[in-house]
């Protein structure tokens, strides 16, 4: 287990810049949270960039000992390309979603200080700091503090008009929450019961096909479960989407269920042995295939646009966890070509469901409704609203030349390549499916409007522009030469080996 690297200071600056900018912004409030917000959110992403970067050019991680301490001890941060990626999707969405509501949290004029302006500005640079710490830590309970840290900023985000209907939902997923997060207490309790630390590299050393360390796993996974609305543990997000404001469904579906996800990934493929790990992947799979096919079944069905994208996200998450079983499938080749369709399914599932919640939201501003049934005249009064969640739920479709499809057809042919044919069957059947209901609201947008029906408003080119952005990058991922996208190999274990 490798000490502090150079380069490693940057991990420090990724998480003391946006907490040290929260402080600020709460101490300062009024019009400077904003401007600090913006500030610091921009900073996170060059500073995200050169993370990706030194890990690229290194290697190998960048580590980062607390204090000089080393584990069981002290506490480790680490970037990998794991690691490195999520934070730089992290940042990239984080500030387009800033962009995007510079328009509709702006502080009045003739205000000194709003409520819900510098709620946001504050909490969104709270939520940018549990993400660091969730995607940089290398200690199972300190990541467990991340995810607390970032329900709670989701869930004051998600809440932000202060409806009454909207606490409902949200109490809906606080209770989820919670329920996750003792499940998932108790485990790291078990864990370190036996092994005497929970830090993931020594816990990879030490931990084998015990009792204790089974067990801990399944509670810790059946929590993160919950966190990420795994079907059937989906019933929160819907709701909860519903109420909130577009930009806090953006960083609900695109970010806060990913950080839960990767650290799955860690207990997954670094702490677990291979042979049970490749043993319970099926199932998890499993679940995964469910929830692409009931989740697009459901969002077929849907009346409002917000649920119709909310009852997507419980559909797409499925993906990540078809990787599951073809990275521990045992072939080399296959396994590191799941995992890179795995993450980049993740990441280009950010930029698109971000770009298709921001897109829904100034749709229904500009209507007064999202009503599916009744959205003519949506293309011509905001185009590139419409053309953005075209765009994206091409992506999600796994239409080439996108991201979605380059994460699709990698996980596909990993799975025809280890024999796992009915995965594939499961991306095929998810992707008609998926263009089922995209097909709905863009021949919906496109019709005429009845002639007795209000004239749309169109909304401001800024926020478009955003979504536009957004559904462009999620696009452009599958573009990038697949040799480019090495730096999400690096610091990867081969079968649960160690880093």
């Amino acid at each position: 287990m490798s000490g502090t690297t150079p380069g490693g200071w940057l991990l420090v600056l990724a998480l003391a810049l946006p907490v040290g900018g929260m402080l600020l912004a709460f101490a300062l409030g009024g019009r400077t949270a904003e401007r600090i917000a913006l500030g610091v959110l921009g900073l996170g992403t060059v500073l995200a960039g050169m993370i990706a970067a030194e890990v690229y050019a290194a290697g190998a991680p960048l580590a980062y000992r607390l204090g000089g301490w080393a584990p069981p001890l002290g506490l480790r941060l680490q970037a990998d390309g794991l690691a490195a990626a999520m934070l730089l999707t992290a940042a990239l969405v984080l500030l387009a979603v800033a962009l995007f509501g510079r328009a509709a949290q702006a502080t009045p004029p003739g205000v000194q200080e709003a409520r819900a302006p510098f709620t946001f500005w504050t909490f969104l640079l709270a939520l940018a700091a549990s993400l660091a710490a969730a995607f940089l830590g290398g200690d199972l309970f300190n990541l467990f503090v991340a995810l607390e840290m970032l329900t709670f900023a989701a869930l004051s985000l998600a809440c932000l008009d202060g409806r009454p209907s909207q606490f409902r939902s949200e109490l809906r997923y606080l209770f989820f929450a919670l329920i996750g997060s003792v499940l998932y207490l108790l485990g790291t309790a078990l864990l370190y019961g036996a092994h005497g630390t929970l830090d993931i590299a020594l816990l990879a050393e030490r931990a084998g096909a015990d009792l204790p360390t089974l067990l801990a796993a399944a509670l810790m996974t059946a929590g993160l479960l919950a966190k990420m609305a795994l079907f059937p543990l989906h019933l929160w997000l819907p709701p909860a989407h519903a109420g909130a404001p577009p930009a806090a469904s953006a960083l609900l579906s695109g970010l806060v269920v990913k950080a839960a996800f990767v650290l799955l990934l860690r207990l997954w493929i670094w702490v677990l042995p291979p042979v049970p790990a490749g043993a319970g992947a099926p199932l998890l799979a499993g679940l995964g295939a469910a929830a692409i096919l009931v989740g697009s079944l459901i969002a077929l069905r849907q009346e409002r646009l917000k649920l119709l994208v909310a009852y997507s996200t419980v559909a797409q998450i499925g993906y990540l966890f078809l990787m599951l079983p073809l990275v521990l499938a045992g072939d080399p080749e296959a396994a590191a070509r799941a995992w890179l369709g795995g993450i980049l399914q993740a990441a280009s599932h950010a930029f698109a469901k971000a770009a298709m919640f921001l897109s829904a939201g100034l749709v229904a501003g500009a209507l007064g409704h999202d009503r599916v049934a009744e959205l003519g005249g949506a293309g011509r009064a905001m185009p590139m609203a419409v053309i953005a969640f075209g765009l994206a739920g091409l992506s999600l479709m796994g239409i080439p030349p996108s991201g979605g499809f380059t994460a699709k057809w990698l996980l596909l042919t990993a799975a025809l390549g280890t024999g796992q044919w009915w995965w594939a069957a499961v991306i095929l059947g998810g992707g008609l499916l998926t263009g089922g209901y995209v097909y709905r609201v863009l021949a919906g947008s496109l019709t005429a409007p009845p002639a007795a029906a209000p004239r749309p408003e169109p909304p401001a080119q800024g926020p478009e522009r955003v979504a536009l952005a957004l559904a462009l990058v999620s696009v452009a991922l599958g573009l990038v030469p697949l040799a480019s996208f090495g730096l999400v190999q690096i610091g990867r274990p081969i079968l649960g080996g160690a880093p």
